[in-house]
């Protein structure tokens, strides 16, 4: 009974996400409006060896950068953290700005796939702005933390498949953030590492639950307890990223490779995609027999998708398939 009873509370979040797969683009104007002031830019730029840009500047309302690729890369979007004094510090303003950014992909049933990166190099993100935290009332910290959490999970509660590109150190929360994505693609000199036991904390935006899923219960207390940092080979050994890349020259591999591999996801289905991530997701935490009864009902909201019948007609005519999210 229990489980008939969560897969119907399951299926009403199919429902909802479905619908908005299906045509709910509520933000669109929002997003749209991003991406207009992100075209309007004209600070420092630097080409990157893809074609893209980084961009360096000091002023608080750049420190994130939302682009959404264009022609083949159509669906993909990539929010670049861009604090370079602050090595990408996380400040009231970038939990702000990355909160706006997450909630204009959330329900946009164009957005195929989103990578975190830094845009600036040899770091992706140093932690808490322990600077600005001094600074706060002891009031302040409580509600600024809940907030960085909630940004956090939400990150990992987003419905297309999110990759975090670490090109340099992900340290304390900014390896939070990294473990709140789908896939981590980290380069080989990166550092990664729960380091908040130095400071006589914890981590506290879902490190103690994340590391363990990711590497097991032993592994995660070792490291979190010494506050140790690995470099990208060795996460890579242990399972905490995926790939470990050689870094090159514009200090861009890890973004280069997460690129490469969310064009791998464009091709397919995108709401085949997004229910195999919830399948997934949901099905992880509980018994296999739940497992298998979520997997039904995330199977069961592709069958009445056109998508599903254009993958049949572009199989039996030989062609490639025009998936549309509907």
């Amino acid at each position: 009974m229990a489980v008939i009873v969560g897969c119907r509370v399951l299926l009403q979040s199919f429902r909802q996400q479905t619908g908005t797969i299906d045509g709910v683009c509520r933000l669109k104007d929002h997003a749209k409006y991003l991406q207009n002031l992100l075209n309007n830019k004209l600070q420092y730029i630097r080409p990157t060896s893809n074609g893209a840009t980084r961009h360096f500047s000091s002023d608080a309302k750049d420190d994130l950068s939302v682009r959404y690729l264009d022609g083949e890369d159509s669906g993909i979007v990539v929010f670049g953290i861009n604090r370079p004094k602050q090595k990408n510090a996380i400040s009231k303003n970038l939990v702000n700005m990355m909160t706006e950014a997450v909630e204009s992909v959330k329900k946009n049933n164009k957005v195929r796939t989103v990578i975190i990166c830094s845009m600036v190099p040899g770091i992706f993100c140093a932690g808490a702005d322990l600077k600005e935290r001094a600074k706060m009332q002891q009031s302040e910290v409580g509600p600024f933390v809940s907030k960085a959490r909630s940004l956090i999970s939400e990150i990992g509660n987003l419905p297309m498949p999110t990759i975090a590109a670490i090109d340099g150190a992900a340290l304390g929360g900014g390896l939070e953030m990294a473990l709140s994505c789908d896939i981590r693609i980290a380069s080989n000199h990166a550092k990664l590492g729960l380091t908040e036991t130095k400071l006589a904390i914890i981590p506290g935006a879902g490190g103690t639950q994340r590391l363990p899923r990711a590497i097991g219960v032993a592994l995660a207390k070792e490291l979190i307890f010494s506050a140790r940092a690995i470099d990208g080979t060795e996460a890579k050994r242990l399972g905490l990223v995926s790939h470990a890349v050689e870094q090159n020259k514009s200090g861009d591999a890890a973004y280069l490779r997460a690129l490469e591999l969310a064009r791998e996801f464009n091709p397919n289905g995108p709401i085949a995609i997004r229910m195999a991530k919830l399948a997934i997701s949901q099905g992880i935490e509980v018994d296999l027999n739940t497992g298998l009864a979520i997997e039904e009902a995330c199977y069961a909201q592709v069958i009445p998708t056109k998508d599903r019948l254009e993958g049949l007609a572009a199989f039996k005519e030989k062609r490639p398939p025009r998936f549309k999210g509907e």
